[in-house]
């Protein structure tokens, strides 16, 4: 499996990093976004399951044989699914009703089994109750190995290898400050960790959701996947964050439309709510003038979600229209697309 695992690596990135211009408080702000739906598996999770199995083949934990296990919102779990193909292993993906349809079908073209839970737990969110069936699975079965993506160094590491160092060689210079969404916070972490050894300068900026606790969030129903979480990271801490900033999913909504309409990019819900994060810091950091966002993944598997109108009247949420969609919204749209 060693040798089919160097040749998935050589399959990882690069992703594109293309700029966009956004009119802040009436100046034109250029913001650059990393295209992680260009990546293998369609999202940034590639790299993240690589270096999840890449680090169980190096300890011995994983055997010809042996099943991979994991909890997942959608993207790990496609990439997953997709390289247990490529090694010629099971996969088990535990699943809950917020994973997207679309990302369901990949799931099961691939080979996956998926198991879905479908009771919330204290918190409002599906994490914990993913968690408890992974536990079940793992007592009912000792061929499944679980890749562990919430508390496995192996997570933030490969971002730390391969993410940032990809990013930052594609910047003309080092970057004013770096936006990322946070769920394990393994991507944030990883990338954070290179920056402050290589652009001590940046800063980074966490992206989460409204009701998630991923890091100091107060817990809340939490309807998009991709971003947020029910418990909190075991990666992030003080060193990591410099700032914090919590969207919405209008907003998230609003910047996943505008940034298609305006610049023909479709990036995904999290991508949404950095982009709106982003615009919220910009608005007090008139000095900053290179800036990055990561775009987990693309928008294909949300056309049912933040792209649809229905679907956010029926979770309560006014769908954004011509005008500013909420404060981190104000005054803000897109000039000119890429380049």
């Amino acid at each position: 499996m060693q040798e089919r695992l160097r040749h998935f690596r050589a399959l990882l990135g690069p992703t594109p990093v293309t700029p966009v211009t956004l009119n802040v408080d009436g100046r034109p702000r250029t913001v650059h976004l990393k295209l992680e739906g260009h990546n293998l598996a369609g999202s940034v999770k590639a790299r993240t399951a690589y270096g999840l199995v890449r680090g169980l083949l190096e300890s011995g934990r994983l055997r010809p044989g042996d099943r991979l296990l994991e909890s997942t919102s959608g993207n790990l779990g496609i990439a997953l699914a997709m390289l247990a193909r490529y090694l010629q292993i099971g996969f088990t993906a535990v699943v809950d009703p917020l994973v997207a349809p679309e990302s369901l079908r990949r799931l099961s073209e691939l080979g996956a089994e998926v198991v879905t839970v479908t009771e919330r737990d204290a918190s409002g969110g599906y994490l914990l109750s993913r968690l408890d069936r992974v536990a079940e699975l793992l007592k009912e079965n000792p061929r499944y190995v679980w890749t562990n993506q919430y508390g496995s160094p192996d997570n933030p590491a490969v971002h730390r290898e391969l993410t940032g160092p990809e990013l930052l060689g594609q910047l003309p210079k080092s970057p004013d400050a770096v936006f990322a969404a946070i769920s394990t916070g393994g991507t944030f972490a990883g990338v954070s960790r290179y920056f402050r050894e290589h652009s001590p300068t940046t800063e980074m900026v966490a992206v989460d959701i409204e009701g998630s606790v991923a890091f100091r969030g107060r817990p809340g129903r939490r309807h998009l996947s991709g971003i947020g979480a029910s418990r909190p990271s075991a990666f992030l801490d003080d060193s990591l964050v410099d700032h914090l900033q919590v969207a919405d999913i209008r907003s998230a909504a609003h910047y996943c439309r505008l940034v298609l309409r305006e610049a023909g990019l479709h990036i995904g819900a999290s991508a949404g709510a950095v982009l709106a994060g982003c615009v919220r810091y910009l608005e007090t950091h008139p000095e900053a003038e290179l800036v990055v966002c990561l775009c987990a993944d693309g928008g294909e598997k949300y056309a049912g979600t933040v792209y649809n109108d229905h679907w956010l009247r029926s979770i309560g949420v006014a769908p954004p229209g011509g005008d500013a969609a909420g404060s981190a919204l104000s005054g803000s749209a897109i000039l000119s697309g890429v380049g």
